[in-house]
């Protein structure tokens, strides 16, 4: 099937939740309330925070270069560094788990290492600033502080674990980087990228305030 075609199914199919006549159906719970979420989804969950996250992750594929990717989140870069930034980039951001997958995409295409996207990937909805201050002031200080280290913590384990299982996989990304590291993009002014980056993270967090 062609691209254009599965394009337009998707959005014939969002269209068609989006604007769900709920209110007219005759019955009501259980499924009455489901087919209300569903609507309740497509306007405020998909809108709001999915079609920024791909406009995101688009941003990476197309501001950052993929040699830079390499550099810090490839297979040759430093460990410490790696993992430990993955494992809280994170917090800048308002992602759920549906969210970051787009931007985990983004940055694995640009020649990331799966053990680091992986911790990104783990640790994204975990330990944004917002779910960490919610924690903290309604279960208490220690909880939240258990969950920004157990966060982080874990997103480390499972990035290595998920390195070491896919390892074969991760060498021969690996030659195919080594050959692509020294391409470089369009050149941009650091300016420019990071006020992108930052208006699409403004936009992501103030439309889901």
């Amino acid at each position: 099937m062609k691209e254009k075609w599965k394009f337009l199914i998707m959005t014939a199919a969002f269209l068609g939740c989006f604007y769900l006549p709920v209110e007219l159906l005759p019955f009501r719970d259980p499924v009455f309330e489901a087919l209300a979420l569903v609507k309740w989804y497509a306007r405020e969950h998909v809108l709001l925070c999915l079609v920024p996250a791909f406009l995101i992750a688009g941003a990476i594929s197309v501001f950052i270069s993929q040699a830079s990717v390499i550099k810090y989140f490839g297979a040759k870069a430093n460990k410490f560094l790696s993992y430990g930034v993955a494992s809280v980039s994170g917090t800048i951001l308002a992602v759920c788990s549906c969210t970051v997958l787009p931007l985990f995409s983004g940055i694995y295409k640009r020649g990331a290492g799966l053990g680091p996207a992986t911790a990104f990937l783990y640790s994204g909805p975990a330990i944004n600033i917002l779910a960490i201050i919610l924690t903290a002031r309604i279960l208490g200080w220690e909880l939240g502080v258990a969950r920004v280290i157990g966060s982080v913590v874990f997103s480390i384990v499972v990035g290595l674990l998920m390195h070491f299982i896919f390892i074969k996989d991760e060498r021969s990304r690996k030659d195919k980087g080594e050959l692509l590291a020294g391409e470089e993009g369009t050149s941009r002014s650091l300016l420019q990228d990071a006020l992108y980056f930052s208006s699409m993270v403004g936009f992501l967090v103030i439309v889901n305030w």
